[in-house]
């Protein structure tokens, strides 16, 4: 607010040679200068500062009216939603007409806003990590617990004379050529158990064959000619459930 020379000058006057036992500091203040007194200046100055004080009060709150939502609430005054409600310490979205909010926490809004800077640094891989398992030979479990038998195994393609490529599990071995899978009998070895057999690994008991009885069995190998150089063999074979 501009303050008049006038006024500033009067006011020295006033402070300065006004004698005090001929009046107070207010009846001197009564100077005028036209309509407008020191008095008049000094009450509407302490008037506005007031006035200002409210004013800021009432930035830092808002006052719920019907209609409100605290989203549309947050949007209009510039803040986060999350920093609305920890301000308010509201656990839900319900306010109410007449509900005054704090709007204004500058503070706690960068507090709940800054993530701190961490460094990560990468760390070099393990050895084990970076090393890369060699197959597993075709030996026997060493715990494995089950029965154990010598069989007659001979070995046989998708694509074979009368084949479906489908096993009498439901594997479609077309499909799927690199699943291990041999034909048992299933008086001897029950389908679906899974089994090692020397020279093969691990395979699933998942088909049959009409010339598959007792301890013989059937490998099954996608490459016509690695069958045949499968040949026929007699194998150890055990039972792993």
């Amino acid at each position: 607010m501009k303050i008049k020379v006038g006024i500033i000058l009067a006011l020295l006057m006033t402070c300065f040679t006004a004698p005090l036992a001929e009046a107070s500091i207010w009846e001197n203040f009564e100077m005028t200068f036209g309509e407008y007194t020191l008095k008049d200046y000094l009450e509407e100055w302490t008037e506005s500062q007031n006035s200002s004080d409210e004013n800021e009060k009432t930035d830092d709150t808002y006052t719920v009216v019907e209609g409100d939502n605290l989203y549309r609430i947050a949007l209009n005054h510039a803040i986060p939603l999350f920093a609305l409600k920890e301000w308010n310490e509201l656990t839900e979205d319900l306010i109410h007409p007449g509900d005054v909010l704090i709007i204004n926490g500058e503070e706690l809004v960068e507090a709940l806003t800054t993530t701190p800077k961490e460094s990560i640094a990468a760390s070099p891989a393990s050895e084990t990590e970076k090393s890369v398992p060699a197959p597993k030979a075709a030996v026997p479990p060493a715990k494995a617990s089950g029965k154990e038998m010598m069989v007659t195994a001979t070995a046989y393609t998708a694509y074979c004379k009368g084949c479906s490529g489908t096993t009498a599990y439901g594997i479609d071995l077309r499909a799927n050529p690199n699943q291990k899978v041999i034909a048992v009998d299933p008086r001897v070895i029950p389908l679906g158990s899974k089994v090692w057999v020397e020279g093969y690994g691990e395979a699933l008991a998942a088909d049959t064959g009409g010339a598959i009885k007792g301890n013989k069995i059937d490998v099954f190998i996608p490459s016509h000619s690695n069958a045949m150089e499968w040949g026929v063999k007699t194998v150890k074979l055990r039972v792993l459930n």
